[in-house]
């Protein structure tokens, strides 16, 4: 509540020793215990007759809710696993484009030496004539 640690706490009894002094301390400390119940009890009560404590469970509520809302409205998951199955589909693309031109490249290079043979051997004794001279 008040976020208070030993240390603080050991100060705050040391000072009050030296002021109060230690006969009459164990009456200050009593006297300051019942004056704490005492607000507390008002406090209590201040909140049960205003209705404070029916408005606080409901801004927790409210509170809890709007978290909630943010959570199921993120969408920043979702994209990401969107971008990465666009990423696969584009790497799957291009491997099957890589792929299907080479296959393209091996067939030109095997028609083009088919051609060439067919041509060579078209002209095959033409040229063995013109070679001789």
């Amino acid at each position: 509540m008040f976020n208070i640690g030993i240390g603080e706490i050991l100060i705050v009894l040391l000072v009050a020793f030296v002021i109060v002094g230690p006969d009459d301390l164990p009456r200050v400390a009593r006297w300051l215990g019942r004056q704490f119940r005492k607000l507390r009890t008002l406090v209590r009560d201040f909140k049960a007759e205003t209705g404070w404590d029916e408005v606080e469970k409901e801004v927790r509520g409210i509170q809890k809710d709007v978290r909630e809302t943010v959570r199921e409205l993120d969408v920043s998951a979702d994209l990401r696993d969107a971008a990465k199955d666009v990423k696969g589909e584009i790497e799957g693309v291009s491997r099957d484009v890589k792929t299907d031109l080479r296959d393209l490249d091996r067939e030109a290079q095997s028609e083009l030496k088919s051609l060439d043979e067919d041509v060579r051997a078209a002209t095959g004794p033409a040229n063995d004539a013109e070679d001789k001279p």
